[in-house]
């Protein structure tokens, strides 16, 4: 990883977990150009090392996730520059979303603006009992443009998400949780241990098929049922072929625990 030449991101691989974490604290961890690109990097990093198999992506300083896009570099774009920048962001998430691994969000203080369209690139949310997060773009003369104007209403519904978007208002993490745009909210000073269980229980699975579920998922939610089905289908026979499901079966059969080899 340290080929990666990041300078505002620290990646930590400890066994099947890598903690990549934003590390702009002056700014809130804001989300400037350089950022952006260095997350893509880390995550293509994650995704090509074999023994990754779980991410788990936070802010540090505790103050923190994310609290937006750099307002600074924002002050400078036309249309042609915004739709470039809001381009390149969405192609980062889009990515890190789709690669095959599982991205756990530790949301600790704020997660807005950009902060929050992170999160919810992510696969799943984990939020202190102090967390902050909004899209307060319309505030800004903006809207949100790193996918939070399709996520949101994805994962909270049409109205819940007009209602954030539309009014810019902060959430506090059990309204969060309500609206389903967390997944789960623990105590800040068990935010870290609650992330590092719930990512060892995702990396004790076979990898392929967290890969193919994961791909499953997101590659039906947004058909019929029918074509969703199709999709499942392909999925599961593509994990029958794999020495992972045979070694997994043997196991069950076996009572012992799976030796997963990722093929």
């Amino acid at each position: 990883m340290e080929a990666l030449g990041l300078k505002n991101l620290r990646v930590e691989v400890d066994g099947p977990l890598a903690w990549v974490t934003i590390e702009r604290t002056a700014a809130l961890n804001a989300l400037n150009r350089e950022t952006i690109a260095e997350l893509g990097r880390a995550m293509d990093g994650c995704a090509a090392d074999e023994a990754v198999r779980v991410v788990l992506l936070r802010g540090a300083g505790g103050k923190a996730f994310v609290a937006g896009a750099d307002i600074r570099e924002l002050t400078e774009l036309d249309a042609a520059g915004g739709r470039e920048v809001s381009e390149a962001g969405q192609r980062v998430f889009r990515r890190m979303e789709t690669m095959g691994k599982p991205v756990i969000a530790v949301i600790d203080g704020f997660a807005l603006g950009g902060g929050c369209e992170l999160a919810m690139a992510c696969t799943l949310r984990l939020a202190a009992e102090t967390a902050k997060l909004g899209q307060p773009e319309v505030k800004l003369g903006l809207v949100a443009g790193f996918g939070g104007t399709q996520r949101l209403p994805r994962l909270v519904g049409r109205g819940a998400a007009m209602k954030m978007l539309l009014t810019g208002a902060i959430i506090g993490a059990q309204e969060a949780l309500r609206i389903g745009l967390v997944d789960e909210v623990v105590a800040a000073e068990a935010l870290t241990e609650r992330a590092h269980t719930l990512a060892m229980e995702i990396a004790a699975n076979a990898p392929v098929a967290v890969r193919q579920t994961m791909l499953a998922v997101d590659g039906g939610l947004d058909g019929t049922l029918d074509a969703g089905l199709a999709v499942e289908a392909e999925a599961f026979g593509a994990c029958c072929a794999t020495a992972d499901m045979h070694e997994g079966t043997r196991a069950f059969v076996e009572k012992r625990a799976a030796r997963w080899s990722g093929r």
